[in-house]
């Protein structure tokens, strides 16, 4: 497993993808294999996750290669994360409500055994705990993996969603607050009220071909249960209708500038923005902090190789800048630290989001219906 900061290294990872291992992904792509061999799957989320290659691109170069209903599943996979922004855009206080709900339960659970012990990876059961090791050493998990492993810390350890969400989000390189809040909702049974996702040992061996035995887990435990019922606040996505020649601020969401929406219009000078953990409700660990370092300052290299005026500045620094737009952060972190510090920014928000987000007003399965126009919309 390797991550290497750069969108060179990217796209050639999608690129290697896409020719040798597409046309297995939709049979595969539910084992792991382990992290020594990930081929049965893309391993692009952090790179997405990051705006170092996008979804379209990713969708784009896959349709080269194959036709629609062959790529389907792999393109439901790229556009899930679409979905869940999408949902969190629609119903921002569910991440509000989680970063409530965190910081209470923190404080409970700060000298707690068995969660140490979770974090730590020595619990009794032997899978979850190499789960643990992977996860902070290669800041990676398979997708499936990442469920097992959530309805593990829910259901059999017994401790709260809201821990197991941040420290995934501590040590994930793809760790995003619509993707990984909900996630972890949805399998302890709150997101799709009722329905959770219980790991059972079957799956475990079929799925990682027979790596782990003698797992006891809880294969019985009830759904996690929340009274809060959250309504759609409807939002304006759309973008002003003349762009003016103002400076640009771009968050680590959005770090390609040139293969973006906007990268025609002309701008004074373009900010790429960082922000540190002390500004941050879930602190990162090191080595997500410095792959985010490092991306930004593939950045501000490709910009300056394009002779583009640019300049890496510290969030708090965002306050000195005027008559600036803002590439959308979404909700999270980014957005927090603006509306915290009271400073408003005229957003510019990518076609994709604009025009997908409005199927996000339900489930997923509802939103998969909607697929095939997204996609001839924005090609």
């Amino acid at each position: 497993m390797n991550f290497e900061a750069s969108r060179a290294k990217a796209i050639e990872k999608l690129n290697n993808f896409i020719e040798n291992n597409l046309s297995d992904y939709s049979k595969l792509r539910n084992f792991d294999f382990g992290p020594e061999n990930r081929s049965n799957i893309s391993c692009l989320s952090p790179y997405i996750t990051h705006g170092i290659i996008n979804e379209k691109e990713v969708i784009e170069k896959s349709l080269s290669k194959f036709s629609f209903s062959k790529n389907e599943k792999f393109i439901q996979e790229v556009l899930w994360r679409t979905y869940w922004k999408g949902w969190l855009e629609l119903r921002p206080s569910v991440w509000t409500d989680y970063l409530i709900e965190l910081s209470k339960i923190r404080n409970k659970f700060k000298n707690s055994e068995s969660y140490l012990n979770a974090i730590n990876g020595k619990t009794n059961i032997g899978c979850f705990n190499e789960w643990v090791n992977e996860l902070k050493e290669n800041n990676y998990l398979h997708n499936h993996t990442r469920m097992w492993f959530a309805s593990i810390w829910i259901f059999t350890l017994e401790l709260p969603w809201q821990l197991g969400a941040e420290f995934f989000m501590k040590n994930l390189y793809d760790g995003d607050a619509a993707s990984n809040t909900l996630g972890w909702r949805w399998v302890a049974g709150i997101q799709t009220k009722g329905k959770h996702y219980l790991a059972s040992e079957w799956n475990i061996k079929k799925f990682t071909n027979n790596r782990f035995s003698n797992i006891e887990l809880n294969e019985n435990a009830p759904p996690k249960i929340s009274e809060k019922i959250y309504s759609i606040i409807k939002q304006d996505f759309n973008n002003p209708q003349k762009i003016e020649d103002k400076n640009l601020l771009i968050f680590e969401n959005n770090l390609s500038f040139e293969i973006t929406d906007f990268y025609n219009y002309k701008f004074k000078k373009i900010y790429l923005i960082s922000n540190k953990n002390e500004n941050k409700s879930i602190k990162l660990s090191e080595k997500v902090m410095k792959f985010k370092s490092l991306l930004i300052s593939d950045q501000e290299q490709r910009l300056k190789d394009n002779s583009i005026d640019c300049e890496i500045i510290d969030i708090s620094e965002i306050k000195n800048i005027e008559n600036s737009y803002a590439l959308y952060p979404t909700v999270g972190e980014n957005l927090d630290y603006l509306h915290s510090n009271d400073i408003k920014i005229d957003f510019l928000y990518r076609k994709l989001d604009n025009y997908s987000w409005q199927y996000c007003n339900k489930g997923f399965f509802n939103f998969k219906n909607y697929i095939p126009k997204i996609i001839s919309t924005f090609n």
